[in-house]
């Protein structure tokens, strides 16, 4: 055998090796991270439930998931564990950057027209009488041709060769 030959093979072997490699790294990783939980921090699970760590055990996990209520879960079922400033952000909604900005947003869009106690007009969307009217005449007279055209094609008037049945 010729090394050109084997050249793709080792080229597929080594990037097989690469890619489990890589994953082995992430699960260890993973695996860490569930091992050095304490509790009283903050965790997310892979189903995204955001709790706090009650008590560690081999293979499981308590967490409080509201005041009071808790829940035992696998290690495994942990996706990640956060800290305190995310956890915070996250479940309380706590932000510090919006806090020290002072930067209030409206719920509303009245800042945006200037006054805000100024009347607004209002306009009305509906349709007027006459172009309701008008738009039932054009119907009606739609519906006309229509059945006129249906008449002229049940007794084969109107017809020419070639004209096909179906429309």
């Amino acid at each position: 055998m010729d090394l050109i030959t084997l050249l793709p093979f080792i080229v597929l072997i080594g990037a097989m090796f690469l890619m489990t490699r890589s994953a082995k790294k992430k699960q260890a990783a993973a695996a860490q991270m569930r091992n050095d939980m304490q509790p009283g921090t903050g965790v997310r699970t892979i189903g995204g439930m955001y709790a706090t760590v009650k008590e560690v055990h081999d293979d499981t996990v308590l967490l409080e998931v509201a005041p009071g209520v808790h829940a035992v879960y696998a290690k495994n079922a942990i996706g990640a564990v956060l800290d305190d400033a995310e956890y915070n952000r996250i479940v309380h909604g706590d932000d510090p950057e919006l806090d020290a900005d002072g930067t209030v947003v409206p719920d509303d869009a009245s800042s945006l027209t200037g006054d805000g106690d100024a009347e607004v007009a209002k306009i009305d969307l509906g349709k007027d009488g006459a172009a309701g009217d008008a738009e039932k005449t054009e119907d009606a007279t739609a519906k006309d041709v229509k059945a006129t055209e249906d008449v002229k094609d049940a007794k084969g008037e109107g017809k020419t060769d070639g004209d096909a049945d179906s429309k």
